[in-house]
C-alpha cells in the first residue's frame, strides 16, 4: 500500500493551533480516501487566499471515521 499526500487548507487560526501544537486534529470531509499512513500538509488560508504558508507534512496516525459519536457519515477526524 503507498502512501498519499494530501494538501489541505486550513484557515490562519486553526493553522496556527496546529503550528503550535496545540491541535493535533482535522476534521475534514471525507472526499480523499484517507487512510492511516498518508502525510497531511496543511497550507495557511485567509478568508481561503493562500498565505503561502504551510507546515511540514504530517502523518494520520488514527482516522475517526463519521458515522459514531454524531460525526455526519460524510467527515471524518485526522490525528497527526
Amino acid at each position: 500500500m503507498s502512501r498519499q499526500h494530501h494538501r489541505l487548507k486550513a484557515e490562519s487560526h486553526y493553522y496556527q493551533l496546529v503550528e503550535k501544537g496545540i491541535k493535533t486534529f482535522e476534521l475534514r470531509l471525507n472526499d480523499r480516501d484517507f487512510q492511516v499512513g498518508d502525510m497531511v500538509t496543511l497550507c495557511e488560508v485567509v478568508l481561503g487566499i493562500p498565505t503561502g504558508r504551510e507546515l511540514p507534512p504530517k502523518e494520520i496516525k488514527y482516522i475517526l471515521h463519521g458515522g459514531s459519536f454524531a460525526l455526519p457519515e460524510t467527515h471524518c477526524i485526522l490525528q497527526f
